[in-house]
């Protein structure tokens, strides 16, 4: 009989690492269209799920994710801070003109998580520091100056917090406001250590709360809204299941992957495939409640910066009049 181990798969929210799991830097697969760029120490990866067959194969649905990996992001430097925001500002343009978007198509702005809960907070605290305009262009548009779009926010929180689902309050205000595209930002969850605070994901699929930490919920989505939907996530918490698991892939690099002392440390470790091993792993922790959701120490400091990062990008990449290499977030 063969083992179902669907219950025990990597849960991820980024397309790259759908995209390893399923092989696909070795082997191409047939229907995924891929592109990877370094530039200054900011690796871009442009996947285009183009077919049924692909998408399946990866487990993401179709559509276009680009993802920015910068590994140096831990260490603070606010010049890399700023470059990044630059480049993400590009990326999303080119991301919303691939997909139609206009140049003066309204936006509206979700800022997903509980702002009570540092590592699901990237949501609100992005919504804190866009520039919003829709207030402007209401009240007195003939005062706005050229190179500005219409932008408003919002950030519903979470449903223990009020009892309503975020898709629900959404869509009540796409009903009143009628906005043309929706962005929305959520925290995500990565199956690897070195992607967490480091890594930016922008999709044109829409966004499901609660998806990366097993939670099924109603998602933010142009099926569902009837608006065009861009999902950007930062992936700021791990399994501790998949922090065991690429323990034990980082301790068979150290003994040395063909050496003969590595297979008498690792016992029967050194052979099981990743999924066996993970399931292995999995089955030992969640009876003792300790598959626990994990973040690093330097959360506080980080979710500030990235934030940042985000929203001074959003606002140059909505705002043709926002230079993003000389201006910051802005803050109401």
């Amino acid at each position: 009989m063969e083992l179902d181990l669907q219950m025990y798969s990597v849960r991820t929210d980024l397309a790259v690492e759908s995209r390893e799991l399923a092989g696909g830097e070795v082997n191409p697969i047939p229907g995924l269209l891929e592109d990877v760029v370094q530039e200054d120490g900011i690796k871009i990866t442009r996947l285009d799920v183009e077919s049924e067959a692909a998408s399946q194969q990866i487990g993401r649905v179709k559509g276009h994710y680009v993802t920015l990996e910068i590994p140096d992001l831990r260490k603070g430097d606010t010049d890399l801070q700023d470059q990044v925001s630059v480049v993400f500002a590009r990326e999303l343009e080119a991301f919303m003109s691939r997909i139609g978007i206009a140049p003066k198509a309204t936006v509206l702005i979700v800022g997903l998580g509980n702002w009570n809960v540092t590592p699901d907070s990237l949501g609100p605290l992005v919504v804190e520091n866009v520039m919003v305009t829709r207030q402007f262009f209401e009240l007195m548009p003939e005062r706005v100056a050229p190179g500005y779009r219409e932008v408003s926010a919002i950030a519903p929180g979470v449903l223990g917090l009020t009892g309503i689902e975020s898709s629900e309050t959404v869509q009540g205000i796409v009903d009143r406001v009628r906005p043309e595209l929706i962005i929305a930002i959520d925290a995500l969850a990565s199956r690897s250590l070195e992607r967490v605070n480091t890594t930016i994901q922008v999709a044109d699929i829409g966004i499901h709360p609660g998806s990366g930490i097993g939670n099924k919920r109603k998602g933010l989505t142009k099926e569902i809204l009837g608006v065009p939907c861009i999902a950007i996530g930062v992936p700021t918490v791990c399994y501790a299941s998949t922090i065991v698991n690429n323990a034990i892939d980082l301790m068979k690099a150290h003994f040395g992957e063909g050496a003969p002392e590595t297979g008498k440390i690792m016992g029967m470790l050194h052979d099981l495939p990743e999924n066996e091993r993970l399931a292995l792993v999995k089955e030992v922790l969640e009876p003792l409640g300790h598959d626990l959701i994990v973040t690093p120490k330097e959360i506080d400091e980080f979710i500030e910066d990235i934030a940042n990062i985000v929203a001074t990008g959003l606002n140059a990449a909505l705002h043709e009049a926002v230079d993003p290499g000389n201006v910051g977030a802005y803050t109401h």
